[in-house]
């Protein structure tokens, strides 16, 4: 097994203060490995990443067909829980007959922080609907009412997680040796990174078939790319890479420094952790990737950001970057 290697250097003026390293593949629509960094056999938990995973059997199953893209894109989403996402959560779940009170993931503060500060100056409780994962259980409950089963959807002996998990062997061509549980109460199964990239590569290839799960990849990967600020939130690097993709990427983030990336046009699929969790270093990876691909440009301001994030200073003055390696570009 190879070791992780450096991805992301971090530079304060002309010295190299800290560096990130990691994992990182990318297969093809043959689910063959075309490259890598580190150790692609490494066994990894995908965390928020895998959403697009977990939503497909909503969409195999049947149980999503009236869902509209926006829906769909929220079951995939790590939300800010901005207005735009908890609204159109709240509106999902009186849809089903049901309330916050039956999601499963904890009321949990706000990921954008300009909302989560004016609840904290309102004096207003953080709920469940404010969880970033709360499409994702809409989502859920709504394959536990067409299953018929109980709400105790997040056990991982329940019906939909033996679904979610069935469907993340299929698309990783693995079997998973177990799981964590993620922050938001629900089963994490682990997997490769390699049958992670596996697993985008064959959302980027898919739609060229007529089967089931065929459609639901082509519907899941296209509400991400349609509506890339429910899937993230203003300002959040998921939303700005798919922005600039224009159509070329769908990217997922997921925490501990998990990234993932769907490229339809090229059939390729990415899929990258830095062993330290850094959120800054899984986003410069990405972008490089991105790049490297040929599905943004460099210099676009919302590429740019995260492939050279600025280090301030107290005064706001620009100290340094964050950087990933040139050999990730390509």
């Amino acid at each position: 097994m190879d070791k992780a290697v450096p991805l992301v250097e971090v530079s304060r003026g002309p010295i190299l203060e800290s560096r990130h390293f990691g994992h990182a593949v990318v297969a093809n629509d043959r689910g063959e490995i075309i490259a890598a960094w580190g150790d692609p056999s490494k066994v990894v938990l995908p965390r928020s990443s895998a959403k697009m995973l977990q939503a497909l059997p909503l969409l195999e199953s049947g149980a999503g067909r009236d869902l509209s893209s926006e829906q769909l894109a929220l079951a995939c989403a790590s939300h800010s829980a901005e207005h735009m996402h908890v609204s159109r959560v709240r509106d999902w779940l009186t849809q089903l007959g049901l309330s916050e009170e039956h999601l499963c993931c904890g009321p949990t503060p706000p990921l954008g922080e300009d909302v989560r500060d004016q609840m904290i100056r309102d004096g207003q409780p953080f709920t469940r609907l404010h969880s970033d994962c709360s499409g994702k259980h809409a989502g859920f409950l709504t394959l536990t009412k067409h299953l018929g089963a109980g709400l105790d959807y997040v056990d991982p002996d329940h019906p939909v997680q033996k679904a979610v998990r069935g469907t993340i062997e299929d698309m990783c061509q693995e079997d998973s040796p177990g799981y964590g549980i993620d922050g938001c109460a629900a089963p994490n199964f682990a997997v490769t990174l390699a049958g992670m990239a596996k697993a985008m590569a064959s959302f980027a290839s898919k739609g060229l078939g007529g089967s089931v799960r065929d459609g639901a990849c082509v519907t899941l990967r296209d509400a991400m790319m349609q509506h890339p600020e429910l899937v993230s939130g203003t300002g959040r690097a998921c939303n700005n890479l798919m922005q600039a993709a224009g159509g070329q990427a769908a990217v997922k983030t997921g925490a501990e420094g998990f990234f993932v990336g769907i490229l339809p046009d090229a059939q390729l699929g990415i899929a990258l952790k830095i062993e330290d969790g850094a959120k800054r270093g899984a986003e410069a990876a990405m972008a490089a990737l991105l790049v490297r691909y040929g599905v943004v440009d460099r210099n676009d301001p919302r590429v740019a950001q995260h492939l050279n994030a600025p280090v301030f200073n107290f005064n706001r003055d620009v100290v340094g970057h964050i950087r990933p390696i040139a050999g990730l570009l390509g």
